[in-house]
């Protein structure tokens, strides 16, 4: 059985450890106790609760890709033709090339507050 600190929980699932702990206070995630009287989170609770979000997304918002890294713009390197962006997502750094054109329109540069969304044909999993 894998358990997780609050801390932890929450950056898996992108909210605040403070929500995380509502969640848990409100019983819609299951803790136990360490001796010292910290909280851990169930792994498959949590999973099911990671489902539960990614099932029933913000209202308004609806999109085939699921994977979404909201994060902040640390970096933009752009020629005239095309440009480098990267976001800083939790622990996630992400790379992405687009055109100068749409860096311009959305007006990227460090310190922006910006979404990447992935899609992709093949994805990798391992263990930490």
């Amino acid at each position: 059985m894998s358990e997780f600190r609050i801390g932890d929980a929450a950056q898996l699932l992108g909210v605040s450890p403070d929500t995380v702990r509502r969640w848990a206070d409100s019983g819609q995630l299951i803790t136990t106790r360490t001796d010292g009287g910290h909280r851990l989170v169930d792994g498959a609770d949590l999973a099911r609760l990671a489902t539960e979000l990614a099932e029933n997304p913000e209202p308004g918002r609806a999109m085939s890709a699921r994977n979404r890294f909201e994060g902040l713009v640390t970096r933009v390197v752009a020629d005239t033709v095309m440009a480098q962006v990267e976001l800083q997502s939790g622990p996630n750094r992400i790379v992405a090339l687009i055109s100068a054109e749409a860096v311009e329109s959305l007006r990227l540069e460090p310190g922006v507050r910006a979404v990447a969304t992935v899609k992709a044909t093949n994805v990798i999993i391992e263990r930490p």
